[in-house]
């Protein structure tokens, strides 16, 4: 009798420790799917972001759709200007682009401070600061590239077919519908200085830029001319 006790209580304690590992699992279980998901965070790269300025407030051409006065430009963007449009890329901390009449250019830049113009036809200025390369190029290959220890300015006017010229002021006096309208502009007192783009819109251009810092996008200054756009 007492051998049967021992191993009926055996069996019970058993049955009762089987119960305990299982409502343990169970629990575990449960705690687990209670547990919020953990998420990865992606960390998305800042994406250099231009500025377009337009003469006399003109829409141009970019990427085949009109663009117009504070539109931005991405890295890749062609822009397409008409006989008397021109325009500005502002780029704030690494330089501008300046596209006269008549032209077709495809910009590439990004915030390691590259700016690259690849000029299908026309006349293209492009303004590199300190601690930034501008580069001009065409179907025939790169034109030159500025020094990024001083920073610099590239101009080039090409037409397919032709060997482009290269060189401070080959574009000088390119504005509307050519250098009269540029002289007719300036002595009304509008347009004149680069591309017709006016003096002071020139100046601020050239002289000046303070990048606006965005997350993810890091975008330049607002319109260089002041309009609204």
């Amino acid at each position: 009798m007492d051998q049967r006790r021992r191993k009926g209580r055996g069996k019970g304690l058993g049955a009762i420790a089987a119960l305990l590992v299982l409502s343990v699992a169970q629990i575990g279980l449960q705690v687990g799917f209670a547990e919020p998901a953990t998420s990865t965070a992606i960390a998305i790269a800042p994406q250099a972001v231009g500025r377009l300025t337009t003469r006399n407030n003109q829409p141009i051409q970019v990427n085949g759709l009109s663009a117009a006065n504070g539109a931005s430009i991405l890295s890749g963007a062609t822009l397409e200007t008409g006989a008397d449009q021109s325009a500005t890329v502002n780029l704030g901390p690494l330089g501008s682009v300046e596209i006269g009449p008549n032209t077709k250019v495809t910009l590439t830049f990004d915030d390691q401070g590259n700016i690259k113009a690849l000029v299908a036809f026309g006349c293209v200025s492009v303004i590199a600061r300190s601690n930034a390369t501008g580069e001009i190029a065409t179907d025939q290959g790169s034109q030159g590239k500025t020094d990024p220890t001083t920073g610099g300015t590239l101009e080039i006017r090409y037409q397919p077919g032709v060997a482009p010229v290269i060189g401070q002021g080959v574009c000088t006096g390119v504005a509307g519908a050519g250098a009269a309208d540029a002289a007719g502009a300036a002595a009304a007192g509008g347009g004149g200085g680069l591309f017709g783009l006016g003096v002071p819109a020139t100046i601020a251009i050239v002289g000046a830029g303070t990048a606006v810092a965005l997350t993810p996008v890091f975008a330049f200054q607002d319109n260089p001319s002041g309009s609204n756009p």
